[in-house]
């Protein structure tokens, strides 16, 4: 027999104002904000049954890659994810490229829950662990030493994180005579681009002038990395060694620590450099080349004894698989808002798992696309940790607002997977991101009505 504690029980988890099977796309806008840790467009898909659902574009990325898939999303139902995603995934591309599509479909994942009242893992088949390890991605103020990275580190343990990561290449030997060989002027030629750039607000260059400016950066930092004929002297890699070995002498040789960002240096200098540090216990070496390079990773794999991760800059399932096939990554670290949102990353895990291959998990956004991961990572069994860049950001978890969501979001290195429905999230702060908006696009959920009926014939075949 029905009664009313009953019924208010059920009905307590469900969105009684919605009707899933009637439920309609009707405008989608954006609000960019800068700091958190990097410029990111927070998303807003908007329903005929007052439902939104929140999504992202990558970070560093431009908001265009979403806006033009609009007027192919209008008036449909959301909560048919992978029909859209089928009809969207052409314009994506790899690295930011992708970060349109897969910032929609996080968005639709969430209004899909919102329609149906339980959370997104619940809906890519249950959840393996109730709490989701974030390994904290560690910057130095001021001088940039094994020891002083050392003490950053170890203060992030003090706050419970139990994973760590660092950046460990040229970028911290440059500035040191005889550490470095490349063509002669090379180094001298990117200072002289890079001062340019950076001084173009302050000088009287025409705006043709800075373009081409812009264009010449863009050129130069887009060498990759076989062909920039940087090396590393031993002299280098001695101070990199030693970086690594001041690192550990302050934070121990039990906490697992990644590390990132080598610089554009070729498989030969990283074999090198691999073996030096392969002593120092580390959770991986990532992105040390090109991802697109299958037979360069598998070669620096087997020459090396540190796992190696990459897949940050990886757009869909079936481009991860050469990697997974040729044994060139232990590790593979796919970003949601570019891989191809929830879905896609979870397929991506599972392939991986095929191969015995972990899942950690890229992201250096905002609350929105780290819940997101939160609840993909929840759901793939071989996950093994989420990125966290922004732990010196107070206002980080102030952009979002849920009744499940804990203060802080990240509590002793971890984040419980949230038991609501969508992402978790009930709404954005308005107040907060007003006050973080980019300085050059300063709209806050502005029209996008000049998008509504942007169209091409959009098929692939004849």
């Amino acid at each position: 027999m029905l009664t009313k504690e009953t019924y208010d029980s059920t009905t307590a988890y469900v969105n009684t104002y919605s009707i899933p099977s009637e439920l309609k796309i009707t405008d989608i806008r954006f609000a960019d904000i800068e700091g958190s840790p990097m410029h990111c467009s927070l998303i807003q898909v908007y329903t005929n049954q007052g439902l939104i659902g929140f999504g992202e574009v990558r970070d560093a990325a431009d908001k265009n890659y979403a806006l033009l898939l609009k007027s192919r999303l209008l008036g449909e139902n959301p909560c048919q994810i992978d029909k859209l995603f089928r009809r969207i995934k052409q314009f994506g591309g790899h690295s930011r490229q992708g970060g349109g599509v897969s910032g929609i479909e996080i968005a639709l994942w969430d209004l899909a829950g919102k329609a149906y009242g339980i959370p997104i893992y619940q809906m890519l088949g249950g959840k393996f662990r109730d709490k989701i390890r974030m390994y904290c991605d560690t910057d130095v103020q001021g001088r940039d030493t094994g020891l002083t990275m050392g003490q950053a580190l170890k203060s992030r343990m003090e706050k419970g994180y139990t994973f760590l990561k660092m950046d460990l290449g040229i970028n911290q030997i440059i500035q040191e005579p005889g550490t470095l060989s490349a063509p002669l002027g090379f180094f001298e030629d990117m200072k002289k681009l890079s001062d340019v750039w950076a001084n173009r607000k302050n000088t009287e260059m025409t705006e043709l002038e800075i373009i081409h400016a812009r264009n010449r950066m863009y050129d130069a930092y887009n060498v990759a990395h076989p062909f920039t004929g940087i090396h590393v002297t031993e002299k280098g890699l001695d101070m990199l060694e030693q970086y690594v070995s001041e690192v550990r002498s302050v934070i121990g040789y039990e906490v697992p620590l990644a590390i990132d960002h080598f610089g554009h240096i070729g498989v030969e200098d990283c074999i090198k450099l691999g073996r030096r540090i392969d002593k120092y216990n580390l959770a991986w070496m990532e992105d040390m080349i090109p991802w697109q390079y299958t037979d360069l990773y598998a070669r620096l794999a087997r020459s090396v004894t540190t796992p190696i991760c990459t897949g940050e800059d990886i757009y869909l399932k079936e481009n991860f698989k050469p990697l997974l096939e040729s044994g060139g990554v232990a590790v593979i670290h796919p970003d949601l808002l570019t891989s191809g949102g929830i879905l896609e990353t979870k397929k991506i895990g599972d392939m991986a798992q095929d191969y015995a291959v972990a899942m950690a998990i890229h992201m250096a956004e905002s609350p929105i696309a780290c819940l997101a991961a939160v609840h993909c990572a929840a759901a793939t069994e071989n996950f093994l940790a989420l990125e966290f860049h922004s732990d010196h950001i107070s206002w980080w978890d102030d952009i979002v607002i849920g009744r499940s969501l804990p203060k802080p979001l990240i509590q002793n290195g971890f984040i419980t997977v949230p038991d609501a429905p969508g992402l978790g999230i009930d709404s954005l702060n308005d107040e907060v991101i007003a006050e973080h908006l980019h300085a050059n696009i300063p709209g806050l959920w502005e029209s996008t009505d000049e998008w509504n009926h942007s169209w091409s014939n959009d098929r692939l075949w004849s």
